[in-house]
């Protein structure tokens, strides 16, 4: 019997894993229906490629740091044969899996903040960095046992902090590093006229940017359910709580959003960041609450964030991850508690400071790597290349190769192509 529920619990969490990792396509999606046609390429291959060195930096390092475990070992240890340290069958390598689709979120998310007009080479240089070290000191700090945070949060406020599935750990301090990178990069070329105002730029593709939505809402349910790691603990109240956020969230972005498709379908998103720190002890009407601030909050910040701040983030990512996320925070400090419904076992006080610390943390990381990568080796686009597009000056192909030749007036056929240098793109931006 121990052996068939080491196994099960095996599968368990590779399905979550699984499901995290189709995520990936969907922040992918997101981009690619957000950006215009000229950068859609380099969205897909900027997401891809950061999963990759992702993986590698979390397996390498990332994951050492955050909890004090090497894979350098043999493989008879690994699967549990040998010695106390990994689990049997396996356990600890999915395990692994599962956290290292949670830690490449990271530059998943900042990748739609800094989106076309952002360096290759930079962005994988800091995705190693911001995986291997950044990500993972905050991560030990609240599912490990590093640097003793949990011990002095327990120590003040009688109960640790809770961050169930990542609200804070994984979007707060993502959201809050893209926008330091988005603080270091600056505005894309022609957001903003001379007199501030700002010049539109409507997503190239609703029907893509519906598509990596609804990806992400979908996998949302192993990000979130599979947290419980093992069979014993999984809860079908994190289910509904991540399903009643998603409904808020998406109602109230439709409301606040006038009927915009591409708030409604981030309005879904966000309910499902603010609901990841207590989909564990709310209840589901106070699920249902937080998804519906957390909607109508990512509308309002959004437009704020590119009207009146003139900060260009693409996606949006620091209100929806960011704010969402540290929402979401404070929000299981307080539906989480008995008195409002909740499962208890949680401190608002605890849920205070351990959010405002992975903000903090968050932004401190990202003005950091992306500072120390601006200076050092520079982090964006030449004007050239971002006029030309991410994706004929980084990959020398576009998503529709069959526009790289036009018509001029006079009949003469125009060739566009990177490898001379950057002209003016097909899609005419």
């Amino acid at each position: 019997m121990e052996t068939t529920k080491t196994g099960v619990d095996v599968l368990f969490i590779l399905l979550g894993a699984v499901m995290v990792l189709a995520m990936h396509s969907g922040f992918a999606f997101l981009e690619v229906g957000t950006v215009r046609k000229k950068n859609q390429v380099n969205a897909l291959v900027k997401i891809i490629s950061d999963f990759a060195v992702s993986t590698l930096a979390y397996f390498f390092v990332g994951y050492s740091v955050a909890y004090g475990t090497s894979f350098l070992v043999g493989a008879d240890v690994l699967v549990g044969k040998t010695g106390t340290t990994f689990g049997a069958q396996g356990y600890d390598l999915v395990k692994f899996f599962f956290l290292a689709t949670f830690a490449a979120a990271i530059p998943a998310i900042v990748s739609g903040g800094i989106a076309e007009r952002a360096k290759f080479n930079t962005q994988l240089m800091a995705t190693a960095i911001l995986v291997g070290l950044v990500y993972p000191t905050f991560e030990g700090m609240v599912w490990g046992t590093r640097l003793g945070f949990q011990d002095m949060m327990k120590n003040a406020f009688g109960v640790p902090f809770h961050d169930f599935a990542g609200s804070v750990v994984v979007h707060a301090v993502g959201g809050w590093i893209g926008l330091g990178a988005v603080l270091m990069l600056g505005a894309r070329l022609g957001r903003y006229r001379k007199d501030g105002r700002l010049v539109a730029v409507p997503p190239s593709n609703i029907p893509f940017l519906a598509l990596g939505a609804w990806v992400l809402s979908v996998g949302w349910f192993g990000f979130n359910v599979m947290s419980a790691q093992t069979i014993a603990e999984i809860s079908g109240l994190v289910a509904i709580n991540s399903l009643m956020a998603m409904v808020g969230g998406i109602l109230t972005s439709l409301l606040v959003g006038r009927n915009d498709p591409g708030f409604v379908h981030n309005g879904a998103l966000a309910g499902l960041v603010a609901v990841c720190a207590g989909s564990d002890v709310m209840h589901p009407l106070g699920a249902l609450a937080t998804g519906g601030i957390a909607g109508a909050m990512f509308v309002w910040l959004f437009n704020l964030c590119q009207n009146k701040w003139h900060l260009d983030d693409v996606l949006g990512v620091w209100a929806l991850h960011g704010m969402c996320g540290l929402m979401g925070g404070f929000a299981c400090g307080l539906f989480g508690l008995e008195a409002l419904g909740g499962m208890g076992g949680v401190s608002f006080a605890a849920q205070a400071v351990g959010t405002l610390c992975g903000a903090a943390f968050g932004l401190a990381g990202g003005l950091a790597v992306y500072g120390g990568l601006k200076a050092a080796f520079g982090i964006r686009l030449s004007d050239e290349e971002e006029f030309a597009g991410a994706d004929l000056s980084i990959h020398q192909i576009g998503a529709y190769p069959e526009e790289a030749t036009t018509m001029h007036d006079d009949g003469l056929a125009m060739s566009v192509h990177a490898s001379n240098g950057p002209k003016r793109s097909a899609a005419g931006y």
